[in-house]
């Protein structure tokens, strides 16, 4: 019961009340570049101030998956009790100590600590360029920080630091140079560091201090309502589908008066001299090739149907902020698990319906899609954390229990779902019996290739949703908090009534080509979106960031593949199943008197 009591506060959100004098714990958390936001490192790297035995707080699994380390600080602050100029501690810093300061200060090293659930972030130090010639560089460290705490009745609402009338402690060339009267000799350098707290009186409620947090900007803020680039998106999406529906309705219109003139008996009886998607019904039905892999694709792409969706009702229903530290990395994981038993399902079901026969190596196939892969991308990604020592590298006892939670879940509810879809999988609907002897296909104009329907099926969902994806980068790959789950929620349901649509305009094409092998052809069509989604990560990468570094790049192009990988099952799966719907529809009304 207790759990569960636990997982009600987390969801409602819980405000823990303060009573004057009360100690505030200030935890210390992560240092690191300023433009690769993925490349961190724990506070105590750095040659600062630091208790004797370190005390690490007790994270949920988003929060290590998000790189979080919090350990407990020197810092003494009391609820509401403003405290003045306190030594912090006194440092003698090695000349490698000095370097190590230098180089992170020069490479715009900021620090984020944690009050009450509020992060707080700040620069490590202060460089100066100044002048061409003669030219100056200075570096300086930030050995005060005033903290500014806001709060309302018993409850924390805000808090920041400010070094706004300090003086920046240089560090010059070289340790053992007096400084400011603070050097010491024998090649090392003598700090002191200290700090203030303020506290300041808010009207702002608990439940709205999420806002206060959003309206800070330590970080640029890109992030804006963009409500004309979605209601333009809007317009040309519904332009487009209203075109493809209304040619496409007048065009099978026109087909049907064409072959159900005549028409005497069943669809076996169809008159074989005419041309067209008619004479081809004998054929379109055959199962394809590889056929255990469509299904594993079909069944995969389900699941990550359901899981964005769920994702995105959640979002919506403000399970996520800025307070809840990898909230949403946790319900994703979570979900992932719990919906395998869709993908076994899908998967299994459909394997079952056109005639598949190894259907223990269709779950085992199923269940590895998209785990194995991502297993991969992730064991390259983390080693080069490991060795760079950055705090997004998984500690192993993360890594079993993530392994635990697909070994014991995730897999197992693969293979129910599989069971289940085997046992209840009935007999696949075909409109039109399929001959022994497969039609020969002509040969087919340039312009019905599948490279040019790939290119034609992924630009269109990729034009709708690629105004809202640059807004995913920037939350995902930058700083920004994404909000707009209302305006992610059109365009999710944007992006897959085009790859539905698209996809059967191109079906309808080649079936007129009397070309039946559509199967593939319909994944591939508007699976290509996710080879769209890279090269614009690739673009996102080199013009609209400032990432850099082996670290960084690592990281953002193995899980560009992994995210392109994603869309392309996605919609794959919405393709087929729109095109598949569409044939037994077109095929069927051909009976119709």
């Amino acid at each position: 019961m207790a759990p569960v009591c636990v997982l009600i506060l987390v969801l409602v959100g819980w405000a823990a009340g303060h009573k004057l004098g009360d100690n505030v714990t200030l935890y210390v958390n992560k240092v690191g570049p300023y433009h690769n936001p993925q490349e961190t490192y724990h506070y105590y790297t750095l040659p600062v101030c630091r208790p004797e035995k370190v005390h690490h707080k007790s994270l949920s699994l988003g929060e290590v998956l998000d790189g979080d380390r919090m350990a407990e600080s020197l810092y003494h602050i009391r609820f509401g009790e403003n405290v003045g100029k306190k030594v912090l501690c006194q440092l003698t810093l090695s000349e490698k100590q000095v370097d190590e300061l230098r180089e992170a200060i020069e490479e715009l090293y900021y620090f984020e600590f944690v009050l009450d659930d509020i992060p707080i972030w700040g620069f490590v130090g202060y460089i100066e360029e100044s002048g061409f010639l003669p030219h100056s560089h200075k570096v300086g460290l930030w050995t005060h920080l005033d903290f500014n705490i806001e709060y309302n009745g018993e409850s924390v609402i805000f808090a920041n630091v400010s070094v706004k009338d300090v003086k920046p402690f240089p560090l010059e060339e070289g340790a053992g140079a007096a400084v400011g009267g603070m050097g010491v000799g024998g090649g090392s350098l003598t700090v002191t560091h200290t700090y203030s707290v303020h506290w300041y009186e808010s009207s702002l409620p608990y439940a709205r201090r999420a806002e206060r947090l959003r309206d800070y900007s330590f970080f640029p803020k890109t992030l804006e309502i963009h409500w004309l680039s979605i209601i333009n998106s809007l317009v040309l999406v519904v332009l487009l589908l209203g075109f493809v529906i209304i040619i496409l309705m007048r065009v099978l219109k026109n087909d049907f008066a064409r072959y159900n003139v005549e028409e005497e008996g069943g669809c076996d009886d169809l008159d074989q001299g005419d041309n067209g998607w008619k004479i081809i019904h004998t054929d379109v039905f055959r199962f394809p090739p590889f056929k255990s892999l469509l299904c594993a694709v079909l069944g995969v792409g389900a699941q990550f149907l359901t899981l964005a969706t769920a994702i995105i009702i959640m979002a919506l229903l403000g399970r996520f902020n800025v307070h809840r530290h990898g909230a949403i990395n946790s319900a994703a994981i979570v979900l992932y698990a719990l919906t395998s038993c869709v993908s076994g399902y899908v998967s299994c079901s459909f394997y079952t319906q056109i005639n598949g026969q190894r259907w223990v190596w269709n779950i085992i196939l199923t269940s590895s899609l998209f785990s194995a892969p991502l297993f991969l991308t992730w064991s390259v990604v983390n080693s080069v954390h490991w060795w760079s020592g950055s705090t997004q590298a998984l500690p192993a006892t993360t890594v079993l229990l993530l392994l635990g939670a697909w070994v014991l879940v995730g897999f197992p509810l693969t293979v129910i779902g599989g069971i289940v879809g085997k046992n209840r999988a009935g007999n696949f609907q075909a409109p039109c019996r399929t001959r022994n002897i497969p039609r020969q296909i002509p040969k087919q104009p340039w312009y019905k290739h599948a490279v040019i329907h790939m290119a034609i099926g992924g630009f269109l969902p990729f034009s709708a949703i690629s105004v809202e994806l640059y807004y995913i980068f920037a939350t995902v790959w930058g700083r920004e908090h994404y909000t707009l789950y209302g305006i992610l929620l059109c365009v999710y349901a944007i992006l897959l009534s085009v790859g539905a649509c698209i996809s059967v305009a191109l079906t309808y094409f080649l079936l007129s080509g009397e070309d039946y092998r559509w199967w593939w052809r319909s994944v591939l069509s508007t699976g290509s979106t996710g080879l769209f989604i890279f090269v614009y990560s690739v673009f996102y990468y080199r013009n609209r960031s400032s990432m850099s570094g082996l670290v960084q790049s690592t990281e953002f192009f193995g899980y560009s593949l992994l995210t392109a990988l994603v869309f392309s099952l996605m919609l794959g799966s919405v393709s087929f199943w729109a095109s598949l719907t569409f044939i037994r529809y077109i095929y069927r009304n051909l009976k119709m008197d």
